[in-house]
């Protein structure tokens, strides 16, 4: 006797339900553990690398403004504007408002790690789609790209470094 197609394949369903119920009953605690143990630590807000505090200076230093204007002409101006437009990477208006001066100057010079472990960095990335590249730029000269971050932001949006405050 041949059985039909339909009732073929509802016994078929039906023994798939039946194995998926089965499998999934009893004691989900390990699981549970596994999803806890496997949460991502909370972001540092200083990022991930070797610049652990920034002296900030206030008035700006000009002398770093313009080390940090020419850095930028030649390694950043390609993929970010110094407005809040995104072209490859995102935009610099406000950034200093956004991330504290530890973090940007990490994500400038530790970049690969930044967006492999830093969770913020990886929120970015997932935005931009484009890895930043390393520039090798020195701790020196982030730290002026950062004083040009703080200038231009004065000059872009009104305020600077909300983000230590």
């Amino acid at each position: 006797m041949r059985i039909p197609f339909i009732l073929r394949a509802t016994i078929v369903l039906l023994l798939g339900l039946t194995l998926a119920v089965s499998c999934s009953s009893g004691d989900n605690s390990s699981s549970t553990e596994a999803a806890v143990e496997a949460a991502p630590p909370p972001a540092d807000p200083k990022g991930i690398g070797e610049i652990k505090n920034v002296t900030l200076t206030d008035p700006l230093e000009e002398s770093m403004i313009a080390s940090g204007s020419a850095i930028y002409d030649m390694k950043c101006s390609a993929c970010h504007k110094l407005t809040d437009l995104r072209v490859v990477g995102p935009g610099w208006a406000g950034v200093t408002n956004r991330r504290r001066p530890e973090w940007i100057m990490n994500m400038i010079t530790n970049v690969d790690v930044m967006l492999d472990e830093d969770p913020e960095a990886q929120k970015m990335l997932e935005e931009c789609l484009m890895r930043m590249p390393n520039q090798s730029v020195s701790i020196g000269d982030a730290r002026s790209l950062l004083e040009f971050m703080r200038k231009n932001d004065m000059d872009q949006v009104g305020s600077k470094d909300e983000a230590v405050k």
